[in-house]
């Protein structure tokens, strides 16, 4: 897709970022893993860096204080056009605030949210700063998903709290469902037996090439390549144990 400026509509992803112990080494692994160059934000951002893909922004990384981040993970925010009034749908709906809603000076408002099967996400109301830039290119977002062992609490919790509407796409054996706004599917919710987490889908040229760098860099192999009916994906456990997913898209 094109350059994407404006506010992101509510209930779509529209951020992402990490918090892990050693930019340096962050900045080691996905710069040359998925092309990104760096935006440090000075010290008026606490060190909260901006990775880009050609000038537009993808995601965002921080730094934690020694010993104050024992398990760096990556977070999806959804774009909300009142992050309070989201965060108390989610409560409602079961979930816990992490992060109470909280204004970022210029540029948003920020939450942080645990679903009641345990996966954490964020809210962001934007203000001078929209979100990603670009989605579904190399090296940005293409898609994300979360997997919980109690399929329909998630999907019931999502669809109330982002207000969105809902195709079951279930199958002998596989249950999973799109979120989605306006007929375009945003998010997707599946069955796992593993604990419940959120995965990010970043898009690439050639997938088992980066699998290959991926270890090369330091990262291991989480989930081999395989093809899908959406394109050909794997897993990735990052530097810090952090995972994430790679799909070259159809």
């Amino acid at each position: 897709m094109t350059t994407h400026s404006a506010h992101w509509p509510a209930g779509t992803p529209a951020w992402a970022d990490i918090t892990v112990p050693s930019l340096d080494a962050a900045r080691a692994f996905y710069g040359p893993l998925l092309g990104w160059e760096f935006e440090d934000g000075g010290p008026a951002a606490g060190g909260y860096t901006t990775a880009t893909v050609g000038g537009r922004r993808v995601v965002g990384l921080g730094e934690s204080p020694v010993g104050e981040v024992p398990e760096p993970q990556w977070c999806v925010y959804f774009a909300a056009d009142d992050a309070s009034a989201a965060a108390a749908r989610a409560g409602v709906a079961g979930g816990r605030l992490v992060v109470s809603p909280t204004p970022i000076p210029g540029m948003g408002t920020m939450a942080i949210v645990a679903d009641p099967t345990g996966a954490s996400f964020g809210l962001w109301q934007s203000a001078q700063h929209t979100g990603w830039d670009v989605a579904g290119e190399p090296g940005a977002v293409a898609w994300t998903e979360v997997m919980s062992g109690d399929q329909p609490l998630s999907l019931a919790f999502y669809q109330h709290v982002l207000e969105l509407d809902v195709m079951d796409i279930s199958a002998d054996g596989f249950v999973f469902a799109v979120l989605q706004r306006d007929g375009l599917s945003v998010a997707g919710v599946g069955h796992s037996d593993e604990p419940a987490a959120w995965t990010l889908y970043f898009a690439v040229a050639d997938v088992d090439a980066v699998l290959e760098a991926a270890v090369t860099l330091g990262g291991t192999v989480a989930a081999a390549a395989a093809d899908s009916p959406h394109g050909r994906v794997a897993r990735v456990r990052g530097p810090f144990g952090e995972t994430f997913a790679i799909i070259t898209p159809r």
